[in-house]
């Protein structure tokens, strides 16, 4: 159990509901959908199986300078407009440099830089091979860029836990601040992977939902017909603070972050342990890390990519936590709207999870049609109001290698 109290002072989000954090939520209450036909010419070029993402709302070429972005993948682009909006929201604080740290995190990293200079080096040479591909590519360059463009002088980390990696980032912010390393840090994460190749890989392993011919109904988690997820991209990031620096510089609050946890299944490479085991565990640590009990938890954003394997072990992990009282507690399910942000996925969904508890609503999940019975859950159809008084909510992230990540906010 920290010492310290840990708040949220500041949000920054482009995904594909909108260009900021609260064009994100306000879309997400009206119950959009961010998915849409690809219309690249190499969709058809390439045949490839799925033909629909979750495409950011706004592109980052439309946001940053074009000398900026030409020397950033398009998943640092996105981390560094995401950054920048929570430091703006936060108030641009006047913080020693050797006090603020990056938490950061993606999933894949540079995938368009990569092939696309793979493409360059077999069809033109290696001369023509641009010189800033390796610093463009690697996976902490959006720490990197973020740490620069801002000044943070504290540690620059990056996470790279598949889908579990930006909550894994928040869990790292929150130790880091409880160890004194820092009195303030960004943490989140961004993924830039619409790219033929993970599309065609995904769909491969059966991963993707192919409803090709209704991409904003194809992600439908706990729906009898779920066939896969919906491939998104874009980035969120959040201002974490010791509640004492916060309160010292008068910073607005959203929420308390009560703590996290990390664990893994040990079980297979892309399967979730179906009994969910280590992933409850994950859950009841980050809880109870905080001192509180899980009768305290009124809300959960839930992983729930729309697979049907993935949807049915979380659910036992969370039946296996929770027991019947499950059944009592509102559950989103928002990759629905956003589709799978993969790295950038738990940190938009913390973003959700901390607003959710700021205006006391629990957004919708929507195109859930039939639900499978198998999974008996309070699904959150419309937008609900939550309690008065005392909230606590949690957020899963569980990625491929059996990363498991939870991280418990309070109301304030």
């Amino acid at each position: 159990m920290g010492t310290k109290k840990i708040v949220v002072t500041g949000i920054g989000a482009t995904s594909p509901l909108g260009g900021t954090a609260e064009e994100s939520w306000q879309n997400l209450l009206k119950g959009e959908s961010g998915a849409s036909p690809l219309e690249q010419e190499w969709v058809a070029r390439l045949e490839l199986p799925v033909t629909f993402a979750a495409q950011a709302r706004v592109q980052p070429t439309e946001v940053l300078e074009r000398v900026e972005s030409k020397r950033l993948d398009p998943a640092t682009q996105f981390a560094v407009i995401a950054a920048r909006a929570a430091w703006a929201d936060a108030g641009s604080p006047d913080v020693v440099p050797e006090r603020f740290g990056v938490d950061w995190a993606t999933g894949i990293g540079g995938v368009w830089t990569l092939l696309d200079a793979w493409d360059t080096l077999r069809e033109r040479g290696p001369r023509r091979v641009l010189p800033m591909t390796v610093p463009m590519l690697m996976p902490n360059a959006g720490a990197a860029a973020i740490e620069m463009s801002l000044g943070a002088r504290a540690g620059a980390r990056t996470v790279v836990s598949a889908c579990a990696s930006s909550t894994e980032s928040v869990v790292n912010a929150y130790e880091h601040l409880q160890a004194g390393y820092a009195d303030i840090i960004i943490a989140g994460g961004a993924e830039a992977a619409i790219h033929p190749l993970p599309l065609a890989s995904f769909a491969s392993m059966q991963a993707l939902s192919k409803q090709n011919d209704s991409p904003a109904t194809a992600s439908r988690p706990y729906d009898v017909n779920r066939d896969g997820f919906v491939l998104g991209e874009g980035a969120a990031a959040l201002v974490l603070e010791t509640e004492e620096h916060a309160l010292a510089r008068g910073a607005k609050i959203y929420a308390e972050l009560l703590g996290g946890a990390v664990t893994s299944d040990a079980f297979h490479i892309t399967a979730p342990d179906p009994e969910g085991s280590a992933a409850a565990r994950a859950m009841i640590a980050a809880v109870e890390s905080s001192g509180l009990t899980l009768d305290d938890v009124a809300h959960i954003n839930a992983h729930a990519t729309s697979t049907p394997v993935g949807d049915i072990a979380e659910y036992k992990a969370l039946l296996h936590v929770f027991g019947d009282r499950l059944a009592s507690i509102p559950v989103s399910a928002t990759k629905a709207s956003t589709g799978h942000l993969l790295g950038g996925a738990g940190a938009i969904e913390a973003i959700f999870t901390v607003k959710a508890l700021q205006e006391r609503t629990a957004p919708p999940t929507i195109n859930l049609t039939e639900q499978d019975p198998e999974i008996a859950l309070d699904v959150v159809r419309e937008p609900r109001a939550l309690p008065e008084g005392d909230l606590v909510a949690i957020s899963n992230s569980f990625g491929f290698g059996g990363h498991n990540a939870v991280v418990a906010f309070r109301s304030v």
